[in-house]
């Protein structure tokens, strides 16, 4: 597998754009349109909110009873969630609009929001911008950065990665993007992800690919520890590169996930480091554990404790908030045994150990804290599983904007 430059136009065959429809935002882009000129297969996961908005429903339906996908309209400011039969009118409309525009039948396209929860979408003015979009649709990277910037709301950075591998003879890509900084705590949060690729895969395998890769990437993060209403994750597979389809859980398939893997956790990564106000992504590794679902509620347990990411933000090695967190995971476990250590780009120590401090510098603990990438790793001495959780610090400046954030 090869790390290439690039997102949702690296692939052959898809098209992007972005543009400025003044939905909410003055002076910059807030839709985005991704097509692919060949039909694809398609699978998603969603928000587990029980309050989903009218683009998550209207998705559900195209991916489960649509033959395939072709296009998906995007659009920021508004997230168009508790807003009745009219925001589900909304999303048709803006659905017939690509149609004629794309020339593709309105149930292949794909409907995709983010912003306020409560506001209408000003219909005239999507529907105006996806005509701006069809119009301006291109292949290259420069289409998909623009993009992958229109799709933000209160991200400091557009968040996008692409890989490519070899099946047989073939090349095939897979290129991805998301917005996500706030109201983050996937259950497939305002996180929307889109991955393109240009490999023939059938669209039940694609689902199971994404469904179960999703619970060690997406579902792994958290910023705040909110469920959004709109949180939607889409794979659009268009079968241009051209490998021999895949239809069974073969070597080719296991490759494909490799690859699909090394996007989401990319992307994943990418939205925890970028929370509202971070100053530092915090990942928190657990080893030897009992069970890998026990591993997993362990390490979101410590990403999502609110001290323990206040502690990061000071830059305070306060250990007992990490042990706290881990007590109240649900995970029966021996705090005597289990070790605690920190860890950076230049250097680790440990900070846990027979049950009580470790005999560690503060100074050089507060050296690693300090860095822009955190790790937290935890070893259980319990069994032979791990996971790994990823989430930010929590600093003053995530209260100053969602404070105002309706402003």
């Amino acid at each position: 597998m090869e790390i290439i430059q690039g997102g949702i136009t690296a692939p052959k065959g898809f098209e992007a754009a972005g543009t400025e429809a003044g939905i909410k935002y003055k002076d910059r882009k807030d839709m985005a349109l991704i097509y692919s000129r060949k039909p694809c297969a398609a699978a998603g996961v969603f928000t587990n909110n029980v309050v989903k908005a009218a683009p998550v429903l209207w998705d559900k339906n195209v991916v489960a009873n649509s033959d395939y996908a072709q296009a998906v309209v995007v659009n920021a400011g508004v997230a168009n969630a508790c807003t009745g039969a009219a925001g589900y009118d909304c999303c048709k409309r803006t659905a017939e609009c690509a149609a004629e525009e794309l020339g593709i039948p309105v149930d292949t396209v794909l409907i995709a929001s983010t912003g306020v929860i409560g506001m209408q979408l000003p219909v005239d003015r999507i529907t105006a911008g996806v005509k701006k979009l069809a119009e301006a649709r291109a292949e290259g990277r420069q289409a998909g950065d623009m993009a992958a910037e229109a799709i933000l709301t209160t991200d400091t950075v557009a968040k996008q990665a692409a890989v490519q591998f070899r099946i047989g003879e073939k090349t095939v890509t897979l290129g991805g993007m998301c917005k996500g900084s706030g109201m983050i705590h996937p259950n497939m949060s305002t996180m929307l992800g889109f991955i393109t690729t240009d490999i023939a895969i059938s669209k039940e395998l694609l689902q199971e690919a994404l469904s179960t890769d999703v619970q060690d990437t997406f579902n792994m993060v958290s910023v705040d520890g909110d469920t959004s209403t709109n949180d939607t994750l889409l794979v659009l597979a268009n079968g241009m590169a051209g490998n021999e389809k895949i239809v069974s859980r073969d070597e080719n398939y296991h490759s494909f996930v490799r690859a699909l893997h090394y996007i989401n956790e990319t992307l994943a990564k990418k939205m925890a480091g970028d929370g509202e106000g971070a100053t530092a992504l915090l990942e928190t590794r657990v080893i030897h554990a009992a069970t890998k679902e026990e591993a997993r509620a362990l390490s979101k347990a410590v990403i999502c404790s609110s001290l323990t990411k206040a502690a990061i933000f000071g830059h305070d090695a306060n250990w007992g908030r990490i042990l706290c967190a881990l007590g109240y995971s649900g995970v029966e476990f021996d705090p005597e045994r289990i070790e605690l250590f920190f860890e950076g780009r230049n250097g680790r120590i440990q900070i846990y150990k027979d049950g009580r401090a470790a005999d560690y510098s503060e100074e050089e603990a507060t050296k690693i804290l300090s860095e822009p990438e955190v790790r937290v790793l935890v070893d259980m001495k319990m069994g032979d599983y791990e996971a790994c959780a990823w989430g930010c610090d929590l600093t003053y400046d995530y209260v100053k904007i969602n404070a105002d954030y309706r402003s």
